[in-house]
């Protein structure tokens, strides 16, 4: 199953600029075209240049790199969730996503009409938070009760569920986040059977203007303070400067982030800040006929990072063959590694690091 990310944010915030870059970002994309599946449904690239690295030696016609499926919801406002607006439509297609990144508008312009009036990216924040609160409570109120009427028969389980059911009511009519609670280990997997948007996790995306590329301004200090207290990512951009990237041909776009004094594009930073936030990284798998890039849990094992491209190959694990991006580069070829004792043979028990490249041997 497709890595999940919905955009949200109040109108006017950046919102769509933003999926648009990401959109373009999978146009662009050799060997990886950009798919819709409806019109607010995109799959877009994770930039990774180890591929290109691996590339470079081991040729291939194929590069597949990592991908999110990004969901772009509507422009929230207040009321949404009482079907203001046409969020509402939309708030129930986030209940399936892994992560949730949150737009904020973090910069000034008088030709861009803020909905509430001057920008204040809390009180952005707090809109948001609270539309998405008042939605899962309702969806909420229905599984209380459920459990209530279940409770009453004696019935250990849901008397259990209940009580983690009546404690995410009491959180969220006090504008706490459901992924706030301090849950145990076996209350989250109540929480995550509830299927609450505020369970999720969130990246706040500051979108700031060009002169807010340089460093925090106010409003950036402001969010990373809200995240920090919540434990959550914060990311920095500027999404006209993301949706220009992406409409210059490829080979003028090192040039372009050179004069901006860019490292890199913002989506990048994106990008890896969705699988830092999800606890996700990458493995490879190359040969002659694809290179490519393959999503894990951190702490993954053998056995699961082979079950990720078929389960027969984590039923039927036998050894997996692993070595490293540099040391590729360092000895020039695979059959080089294996002279210099570089590629390792690893059991079920070894624990895959980002950026293995890997070959699985399997019986089934």
């Amino acid at each position: 199953m497709a890595l999940q990310a919905g955009i949200v944010g109040l109108p006017n915030v950046g919102k769509s600029t933003l999926f648009n870059a990401l959109t373009a970002a999978g146009a662009t994309a050799a060997n990886f075209p950009f798919c819709t599946i409806d019109p607010n449904v995109g799959v877009v690239p994770v930039p990774d240049p180890r591929l290109e690295q691996l590339h470079a030696i081991i040729k291939t016609n194929v590069i597949i790199p990592a991908s999110v499926e990004v969901l772009d919801i509507a422009g929230l406002v207040r009321g949404a969730s009482q079907g203001a607006g046409l969020g509402n439509k939309f708030l129930g297609h986030i209940r399936s996503v892994d992560a949730v990144l949150h737009v904020v508008r973090c910069f000034d312009d008088a030709d861009v009409v803020h909905v509430d009036g001057d920008p204040d990216p809390i009180r952005d924040i707090e809109t948001i938070d609270t539309e998405l609160a008042l939605a899962d409570l309702d969806s909420l109120n229905r599984r209380t009760d459920r459990f209530r009427k279940a409770a009453k028969t004696g019935d250990k389980e849901a008397t259990f569920h209940l009580g983690v059911s009546e404690r995410l009511e009491k959180m969220l009519n006090t504008g706490k986040a459901a992924r706030n609670g301090g849950w145990t280990e076996e209350e989250w997997v109540s929480v995550r059977d509830a299927q609450l948007i505020t369970a999720k996790p969130v990246l706040y995306v500051c979108n700031v203007d060009e002169s807010g590329l340089g460093g925090d301004n106010a409003y950036v200090k402001l969010v990373r303070a809200h995240a920090a207290q919540e434990g959550a990512q914060v990311v920095v951009l500027c999404a006209k400067i993301e949706a220009e990237i992406q409409e210059l041909p490829l080979e003028d776009r090192a040039v372009f982030l050179a004069d901006m004094g860019l490292p890199e594009p913002g989506l990048a930073k994106l990008a890896r800040g969705v699988y830092a936030l999800l606890g996700l990284q990458t493995y490879f798998t190359a040969g002659v006929k694809e290179i490519r890039a393959w999503t894990i849990p951190v702490g993954a094992r053998a056995p699961q990072a082979a079950g990720v491209i078929h389960t027969d190959f984590e039923r039927g694990f036998i050894r997996a063959e692993v070595y490293t991006v540099p040391d590729l580069i360092a000895a020039g070829s695979e059959a080089s590694l294996k002279a210099v004792g570089k590629m390792r043979v690893e059991g079920k028990e070894y624990v895959v690091q980002d950026g293995d490249v890997m070959h699985f041997r399997f019986n089934v």
